[in-house]
């Protein structure tokens, strides 16, 4: 059976949410209502997601929600400043995953939808950076594959390079 590429995806996330986050607990899904959010109130989390707000223009929105955990899943990439976000949680524990920067292909960017643009690929080290500058000490990370079924080079590549990079952190 061929598992798709968000499926494989939230398959990923959703164990590793669970190894660090028990249920139930309390979560702003940073980003609009998405099948995943679908998903993890399927396992027993209570999940608020923020409405579509520029996060960049207003990272203060993060402290409107009473939550035990802040998640965001692919979102930090697309804003242009994540730092200040990340400054403005108050709670004490994150769950994030990011796109890797991959070095045989150029970021994501649709020609036809504006929000849906990488601003930022990082590689891990970065991330990392990132989260710690901001006030944040990691304490578990992850890294899986996102292969695809297609011929060429970069598919091939795709089988053994990370594409996808999880982290759980808490406030320091």
């Amino acid at each position: 059976m061929y598992i798709t590429i968000p499926e494989k995806r939230y398959q990923h996330t959703l164990k590793f949410l669970k190894k660090h986050i028990p249920t139930p607990a309390v979560i702003l899904d940073l980003g609009i209502r998405n099948p995943f959010s679908e998903i993890m109130e399927a396992n027993g989390y209570t999940v608020y997601n923020t409405e579509g707000e520029d996060l960049d223009l207003l990272p203060e929105i993060v402290k409107k929600y009473n939550v035990q955990v802040v998640t965001a899943f692919e979102i930090f990439e697309h804003l242009i400043a994540p730092f200040n976000v990340l400054r403005e949680i108050e709670t004490t524990k994150i769950v994030t995953t990011i796109p890797l920067k991959l070095w045989f292909a150029n970021a994501y960017r649709s020609k036809t939808d504006m929000w849906d643009r990488h601003y930022h690929e990082f590689e891990d080290w970065q991330y990392d950076w990132l989260l710690e500058k901001s006030g944040w000490k990691i304490i578990d990370s992850e890294k899986w594959t996102s292969p695809i079924n297609k011929i060429g080079f970069r598919p091939i590549l795709r089988k053994f390079t990370p594409r996808y990079y999880a982290v759980y952190a808490e406030r320091k």
